[in-house]
């Protein structure tokens, strides 16, 4: 729970399953129940299952309250957190993807987007990695390219007002971060 861009309350968990069974719980459980003038939610890229979930309890809170709700990228936020603790300067994030793949961004020192978010293989990454790098996978990046400086972070909502505020976006549609997988089955005629 944020007010006047400082952290009054939070949790932080980090988990592999069970994100419906926790969230709702864990805003419970904040100061009058999580009740606030704005709902801020990650878009993603992240866990599909995650991604969605977290989506669905924001538009449902938004409504129930008749508050705004507005979403950011989660990559743009692992930025900010690591300008937040190294200084204002560009930052490369490296987080964790599916089907061994990393989501990967650059962001200049002001968090404005250099280099939009892709999915790739580690391999594929190195060759983009350069000072600052901040994630799940900052370390294993920079051990990989030889070069950096690897801030080992995860998303935490709690830093949300280290975001700049041109990352919050109205349109809260997810971000995945790669094509999905699914292919559409041709009709049989």
């Amino acid at each position: 729970m944020i007010q006047d861009d400082a952290c009054l309350a939070g949790d932080w968990r980090m988990l592999g399953r069970g994100h419906a069974e926790n969230l709702v719980p864990m805003i419970a459980a904040l100061p009058e129940r999580g009740r606030a003038d704005l709902i801020a939610v990650s878009l993603g890229p992240g866990s599909f299952t995650g991604v969605r979930v977290g989506l669905a309890a924001a538009r449902a809170l938004g409504l129930a309250w008749g508050v705004p709700v507005v979403g950011y990228p989660t990559l743009a936020l692992v930025a900010a957190m690591a300008r937040d603790q190294a200084g204002a300067q560009a930052v490369s994030v490296a987080m964790t993807g599916g089907h061994g793949e990393w989501f990967v961004a650059r962001y200049a020192d002001d968090g404005s987007i250099l280099e939009e978010t892709r999915s790739l293989r580690p391999e594929a990454a190195v060759a983009d990695t350069r000072g600052l790098v901040a994630g799940s996978q900052a370390a294993a990046l920079v051990g990989a390219a030889g070069t950096g400086h690897a801030l080992d972070l995860w998303p935490d909502a709690r830093a949300f007002p280290a975001l700049p505020a041109f990352e919050l976006r109205s349109d809260i549609t997810p971000i995945y971060g790669r094509a999905p997988d699914a292919k559409v089955s041709a009709s049989k005629v």
